[in-house]
């Protein structure tokens, strides 16, 4: 037991910020700006320290199962912690556009920051790297399908009739996500797993203790709840510090995705260097199909219940990106090896989202 808890210092000192900042958060809130900002950046590293356990565990169950049942218990992690955020900042600090912003930050993020980074750094260690094109192929239509449904005809929808095509987007999104998972576990897994010659696996050492699974799951919801505690006080302070100060309105929202997809991209990269692709793309693309098909959903239906719409039609600029993203995409991952320059490519898409996001487009 004490080894256990041992493990879980992290998860312990999120939750001991998270008791410390109840009843400092009006001192927080009320002793200046600069504090406040010290504040929320401070919550931001407890929250991250939680995320990473949430992951660590979400990984254990994923070890267990194997893929493809493990790489949606990934993915599903990380787009439940991004949710929990988004829904508590939104219900203290309504935003028209952060559920927008979030969402296609995530997609940047995942695809042209994970899965560049990733490809990037694999390549250079092992050359081409093989993975099972069907999977790429069946991630990336369906989230051109999902971004163009919630997220492009919006901007076409009349004012009036936003609680219809709502109604439509949560149905939608929820008949597409159980057409993919049943396809993702049922008869057609495969395309989203690859076999690896038995000589590139790498077995973990026998003296790892081996975490029991009622401990990892239990762990994953706690970490959650402390996740959704420190967002509360997160979002206010955060918000308090950057008024006034000129940072572009994407920061909060690329915080939010960078928060959720910070273990993603440790596990990615350790996948990438150990030469096993097919986890990479299942991690970046199925991060960035989870995001929107999952969030959407639940943030429209937050809409409707409050009866305030969100501006979920993504800007010319955001559009431009997202299909230049997909593009690229679609090109890289047709043949079923990856290598560092289409790594590169989708990392410069990357470092261009952060320069637009920074100039405030």
């Amino acid at each position: 037991m004490f080894t256990s808890l041992k493990q879980e210092k992290f998860m312990l000192l999120a939750l001991i910020a998270a008791i410390v900042a109840y009843p400092l958060e009006h001192w927080l809130l009320h002793s200046g700006q600069v504090v406040a900002l010290v504040g929320g950046l401070t919550l931001i590293g407890f929250i991250v320290m939680a995320s990473m356990r949430v992951a660590h565990h979400a990984e254990q169950l994923a070890e267990k199962v194997g893929d493809p049942y493990g790489t949606m218990i990934l993915t599903l992690a990380a787009v439940l912690v991004e949710v929990v955020i988004l829904a508590i900042m939104m219900s203290n600090e309504p935003s028209p556009t952060l559920v927008r912003d979030t969402i296609y930050s995530a997609v940047m993020l995942d695809i042209n920051g994970i899965l560049g980074l990733a490809a990037l750094m694999g390549g250079i260690k092992h050359g081409e790297q093989s993975y099972n094109d069907d999977s790429a192929r069946t991630y990336s239509v369906m989230i051109l399908t999902a971004m163009g449904v919630s997220m492009v005809v919006p901007e076409f929808i009349p004012e009036a009739d936003w609680k219809i095509y709502s109604a439509f987007t949560i149905g939608a999104m929820v008949v597409l996500y159980a057409l993919f998972l049943r396809m993702q576990v049922g008869p057609h897994s495969y395309f989203f797993s690859y076999s690896y010659p038995e000589k590139r696996r790498k077995k973990p050492p026998e003296e790892t203790p081996s975490t029991s699974l009622a401990f990892s799951i239990g762990t994953l919801i706690f970490g959650v709840i402390v996740i959704g505690a420190l967002a509360e006080v997160m979002s206010k302070t955060l918000d308090l510090g950057l008024e006034g100060t000129g940072a572009p309105p994407m920061i909060t929202a690329i915080v939010v995705a960078a928060i959720s997809a910070a273990p993603e991209i440790l596990t990615a990269l350790r996948a990438a260097l150990a030469n096993r692709m097919q986890s990479v793309v299942n991690i970046a693309l199925g991060a960035s199909l989870s995001t929107v098909i999952l969030t959407v959903p639940v943030m429209e239906a937050m809409a409707l219940y409050s009866g305030q719409p969100f501006q979920m039609a993504m800007t010319p600029v955001q559009t431009v990106m997202v299909f230049i993203t997909l593009i690229v995409s679609a090109i890289n991952l047709n043949d079923g090896e990856t290598n560092a320059i289409e790594g590169m490519t989708h990392f410069v898409l990357f470092a261009t989202f952060i320069m637009l996001s920074l100039l405030g487009l």
